[in-house]
């Protein structure tokens, strides 16, 4: 059981990029997805996040208004559109799923988040 982020690369800042997670071994529109970033610091820092139906999104301060994350729980995907990128974006971005099936609650501490998968590279140039 496993999440995949995809889709990161190298982009000029100001422009735009979007990822994608999918899952193996869950279903994942039953969970709510949670985004984050790990950079130079080397910390696992909170992005932004969907609940399981996609009717509620929240944001770190730092993306807010530029980042949307959306899901299509059809194709069972989750996506971080991210636009007017900066320098200080650049991470590797990973996805996670928030534990308990169809839990509503907010959580931007990655405690919480109990299936985890490989990250994308996101590369912003100046």
């Amino acid at each position: 059981v496993q999440l995949q982020a995809s889709g990161g690369g190298l982009v000029q800042a100001g422009g735009s990029l979007t990822v994608s997670c999918a899952a193996s071994g869950i279903t994942l529109g039953s969970y709510g997805v949670g985004w984050f970033r790990q950079g130079p610091r080397n910390e696992r820092d909170f992005v932004g996040a969907i609940n399981w139906d996609g009717y509620s999104t929240y944001y770190s301060d730092s993306v807010k208004d530029r980042f949307i994350t959306s899901r299509d729980n059809a194709k069972d995907m989750v996506y971080l559109q991210m636009n007017s990128l900066k320098p200080e974006d650049t991470a590797v971005y990973y996805c996670a799923a928030l534990s308990g099936v169809m839990a509503d609650r907010r959580a931007r501490d990655p405690r919480e988040y109990t299936i985890w998968g490989h990250g994308t590279q996101v590369t912003v140039s100046s």
